[in-house]
């Protein structure tokens, strides 16, 4: 099983992303936020190299 690293979507009405150390942002219409918890791990302010396959499933 691989680990969710990174989204590169293109949704309806997306008006700007942003890609945070472990959630991206997309903007839809100005009206919602959708947030995608990614699989990244942050420690001392630095993004790891590689995800962990099935973080937080337990």
């Amino acid at each position: 099983m691989s680990a969710l690293t990174a989204t590169q979507f293109n949704l309806p009405k997306q008006k700007s992303f942003y890609k945070g150390k472990v959630r991206d942002v997309y903007n839809i219409d100005d009206k919602y936020l959708v947030m995608v918890a990614s699989d990244r791990i942050s420690a001392f302010d630095v993004v790891l190299p590689k995800g962990i396959p099935i973080k937080g499933k337990y």
